[in-house]
């Protein structure tokens, strides 16, 4: 049973990665969310009390190393809500197909953005989500250009500089605003904000020098978060600041390391992008007018933290009587796969398909992904489309899997050849090994053929699993029945009966809902199509292997697990048809049986 052996090795540490993966980074997740939920609550409530009892001057925050000027106001809790916070300052109103908000007039910061087609759970009545928030809320979180002047510019727009608006006051995507600012050295600086249909801002800020001397200023973008998303990090997946720029390429710091690092300036460039990105949410600047920048990605423990990716461009000189124009996107929204990409495709936005995570094996998960997408288009349902996908994989792996399972049927024929050699050569295991390789050489069997079709599953499942996790596409995207959202675990739990007895089970018990279950039946009987192995270990390993996998399998995404008890159905099927079509003797019926025959005792 040499082909057993190799099988079951691949199906351990199948199971190894697996089993650390879940019990380092998924696991902890789904038991964290709740309470990382609750603390956040928990910690607003204090931190209002705390605001109104304290000073409501606050501190305000210490210069950026690339000399972008500080943000002004109060670094503390208010104790208004959202909407009061909003009604503060004067502001232009945002109304675009999938957007709603506002830009606040001081500052000229993009503040205040809603996702209208997106919830925050999958109830379609609950609150929309809200990108980005007041900076002195506990979620603050914008969007700002401005400029970096000197003695001879005068005062420049910053932080606290409040724009005038000249004409339209409503954002629409066909309808531009324009906001204007003069200050007492003849400098006019003219803005005007345009919004497409989804989620790109573009800011064109054309100066005009109507005094007497030369001038040389600088232009910025900073985006400024102050809190952390509630929801445990993942290893599998990027949260935190990111961009593309100069020849560094793709630079990603997690929130975690850029508390500790505090710092990075990367070297120059003239184009790319950066910002901060969520697991479904992003916020990135993109300069467009390829003129050099520095960029800079930090953080700020001093007074209230905050981290933020920024860039400073070259200095731009304009003489007197003369213009000049320097533009910014401001892409703030969903991380659409469609609609990165036709970012990046159509505005030449370099690498901005990689706001997406895709991870290292990005030549798998992103066909996955379109396969998947392009068979929902047909089924409308990512449910049905993963049982689609299901079948494809297995149609391109068939002419292999045909050939393993047609080799496993052989195996079986020759096992009593196998066993006469094992007994004549009990004490000589060079002699057995050189009998067993010389009758698999007369029979024509492959003793490794039964790993690959396992081997072959491994990276098709960690793909799904990556697009599953990352893509917004699946988040919320129901199937049938109880299943509402496919990127989410099974709400059931075997532990109330699925939902039948009116409790809902402790925290420390693990999560093993109604498809884990299916899942662990159908690994359960593909395994015993096999017949039992005559080593006790390999023995052991085949009973309990469909359990292990049932409680691993349990907090995965619903998606995935459908998909491997789908698949272990179809493999099932085709791997009955081969042994019929071989001869070979399908053990499954006798190994069920055997389950439930009595043993016999010991005096028997």
């Amino acid at each position: 049973m040499e082909n057993n052996r190799n099988f079951y090795i691949t199906i351990v540490l199948s199971v190894l990665i697996l089993g650390l993966w879940q019990y380092f980074y998924v696991l902890p997740r789904s038991e964290r969310q709740a309470e990382a939920t609750r603390i956040e609550e928990q910690r607003a409530a204090e931190q209002k009390k705390a605001a109104e009892a304290a000073n409501p001057g606050g501190t305000t925050a210490p210069a950026a190393p690339s000399a972008i000027p500080n943000a002004p106001g109060t670094y503390v809790t208010t104790p208004e809500g959202r909407a009061q916070e909003v009604a503060k300052t004067a502001r232009v109103k945002i109304d675009t197909p999938s957007l709603s908000g506002s830009i606040n007039l001081t500052g000229g910061r993009l503040d205040d953005l809603k996702l209208k087609h997106y919830t925050e759970t999958v109830d379609k009545t609950s609150p929309q989500i809200q990108l980005l928030n007041p900076q002195a809320l506990p979620t603050g979180y914008y969007a700002e250009i401005g400029f970096v002047g000197s003695d001879t510019t005068g005062t420049v727009p910053g932080p606290e500089t409040v724009w005038s608006v000249d004409g339209n006051a409503t954002l629409t995507p066909a309808t531009p605003v324009t906001l204007t600012f003069t200050n007492d050295k003849g400098l006019t600086f003219k803005r005007t904000i345009s919004v497409d249909n989804d989620y790109m801002f573009t800011v064109s800020d054309a100066v005009q020098n109507s005094g007497s001397a030369t001038v040389t200023l600088s232009n910025y973008g900073r985006v400024i978060r102050f809190d952390k998303p509630a929801v445990a990090s993942s290893y599998v997946l990027h949260e935190g600041l990111i961009g593309v720029t100069g020849t560094e390429g793709l630079q990603e710091h997690k929130y975690a390391d850029i508390e500790k690092n505090k710092l990075y300036t990367p070297s120059k460039s003239t184009d790319g992008w950066l910002g901060i990105t969520d697991k479904y949410w992003a916020v990135t600047l993109v300069p467009t007018e390829k003129q050099p920048f520095q960029p800079h990605y930090a953080y700020y423990d001093n007074g209230r933290p905050r981290y933020q990716s920024d860039f400073l461009t070259d200095p731009i000189t304009i003489a007197a009587g003369q213009s000049a124009t320097v533009e910014t996107e401001i892409f703030a929204g969903a991380k659409e796969v469609n609609k990165i990409n036709a970012y990046a495709q159509d505005r030449q936005i370099r690498l901005f398909d990689r706001l997406i995570d895709w991870g290292w094996f990005i030549w798998i998960t992103k066909p996955m992904f379109y396969l998947i997408d392009t068979l929902y288009k047909f089924f409308g349902n990512f449910g049905l489309a993963i049982l689609a996908t299901t079948v494809v994989v297995k149609t391109i792996f068939f002419p292999l899997a045909n050939k393993s399972y047609a080799s496993m049927a052989n195996m079986k024929k020759v096992q009593p050849k196998m066993l006469e050699i094992r007994e004549k050569y009990a004490d000589d295991k060079m002699k057995q090994q050189q009998a067993m390789m010389e009758l698999y050489k007369t029979e024509k069997i492959n003793p490794l053929a039964g790993c690959w079709p396992v081997a072959l599953q491994i990276p098709v499942f960690f793909s799904l699993y990556k697009v599953l996790y990352i893509t917004i596409e699946m988040r919320h995207a129901p199937f049938f029945g109880w299943i509402q959202d496919l990127a989410a675990p099974d709400p059931t739990s075997i532990f109330n009966l699925f939902g039948l007895l009116p409790f809902a089970p402790p925290a420390f018990l693990p999560h093993m809902g109604a498809w884990a279950v299916v899942m662990g039946i159908t690994m359960f009987l593909q395994m015993r199509m096999n017949p039992t192995p005559p080593d006790p270990t390999q023995a052991q390993i085949f009973t309990w292997m469909p359990v292990i996998f049932t409680f691993m399998m349990g907090s995965f995404p619903a998606g995935l697990v459908i998909y491997w008890a789908w698949n272990n159905t179809l493999s099932i099927l085709q791997q009955g048809v081969i042994m019929k079509r071989q001869g070979a003797k399908i053990e499954l019926w006798d190994n069920l049986a055997a389950l439930f025959r009595k043993k016999p005792s010991p005096a028997e």
